[in-house]
């Protein structure tokens, strides 16, 4: 006798349409986190969108390029509104060098900008617009930030407003060398992708609060993008706006860093290999007062083991000038130790 059942009886039947419920469940769950994610873009690119400025700037051209019929030179950037009575952060490579600079703001208006300070050892400067209603960002924490996070990079580029790129923090703690050959500290990087005109446009987090200022990308490589975190930034920000520059300590020597004998290393119990050799002591400084002389060894500096010269300009880079340093060093056979009082490093430096 023939058995007689239906087709949602059969067991295997049955299994298909479990299997096809999962499926069906899977996408369904899929796109909900598909659209979470796009939720907290958009509503990152809403709340921070209007803090966001296009700055084009322009300086007469030299001669050459006059005779050529060009008579200024422009350049483009972007910023981000971190006070609501004008102040705008960026970049320095793109306030630097500028005569004028003009503000355009995502609702339309153009303002005349111009710069408070100017702190090239971070690419960091504070520029202000005659204007006390903007919409200002929302300062976050760098100090809190995990690899892997999500990250938002806006910015004017060329003046097409609020152009967002999205991605994740790739990396902590990252040095990265200013123009003017200076090491910054502990920046961030990213694979948010950053277009010609993104440099000092905000790196935001998921909530949309400030965690970096974007500047500078590696040509020809993908994904290795990089911000100057947040708490710098307002660090240095707060002494543009307060002083129109920043003081850093200047010991007054110059230096290399060099490999160290393993005996020498062992003998003094040092971890590393290398250290700074000093090459030249200039008069009158905080290392010739010290007793600093060229040859002298440096593997020791404030609280911190000195390996390169790196090191060595960090740790100056992070004290304040007119506050002594101790400083240990090898002279010939013996680890000695000084303190030393930098000034503050010059202008031209």
């Amino acid at each position: 006798m023939a058995l007689n059942v239906t087709q949602n009886e059969h067991p295997a039947a049955a299994a298909a349409e479990r299997a096809a419920d999962r499926i069906t469940a899977s996408a369904a769950a899929d796109l909900e986190a598909l659209d979470a994610y796009s939720r907290t873009v958009v509503g990152v690119v809403e709340r921070v969108g209007p803090t966001v400025v296009s700055l084009v700037t322009s300086r007469e051209a030299p001669e050459r390029l006059k005779r050529r019929g060009l008579p200024a030179m422009r350049g483009a950037g972007s910023g981000v509104v971190i006070a609501p009575d004008g102040f705008i952060l960026t970049n320095s490579h793109v306030a630097r060098g500028a005569e004028q600079i003009e503000a355009r703001f995502a609702d339309g208006r153009t303002l005349p900008a111009q710069v408070v300070g100017n702190d090239p050892h971070s690419d960091l400067a504070v520029l202000r617009v005659p204007d006390g209603s903007l919409t200002s960002a929302e300062f976050g924490d760098s100090g809190r930030l995990r690899v892997g996070q999500l990250v938002v990079a806006l910015g004017n580029p060329l003046g097409f407003q609020a152009t967002v790129t999205a991605g994740v923090i790739s990396a902590l703690g990252r040095t990265l060398r200013a123009e003017n050959g200076r090491l910054i500290d502990n920046v961030i990087q990213t694979d948010a992708p950053l277009n010609p005109g993104n440099s000092g446009g905000p790196l935001v987090d998921s909530r949309g609060a400030l965690i970096g200022i974007n500047t500078a990308v590696i040509a020809g490589s993908q994904g290795l993008c990089f911000a100057i975190p947040v708490n710098t930034a307002a660090w240095v920000a707060a002494q543009l706006m307060r002083e129109g520059r920043v003081r850093r300590a200047y010991l007054g020597v110059a230096a290399q860093t060099i490999t160290l004998d393993r005996r020498v290393a062992v003998h003094h119990r040092l971890e590393a290999l290398s250290a700074v050799r000093i090459t030249e002591v200039h008069p009158g400084t905080a290392a010739e007062q010290a007793g600093l002389r060229p040859g002298d060894v440096i593997v020791h500096a404030g609280d911190r083991a000195i390996r390169t010269l790196d090191d060595f300009l960090l740790v100056l880079g992070g004290h304040t000038p007119g506050t002594p340093i101790e400083i240990r060093f090898i002279r010939g056979a013996e680890v000695r130790t000084v303190t030393a009082q930098p000034a503050e490093l010059p202008d031209r430096l």
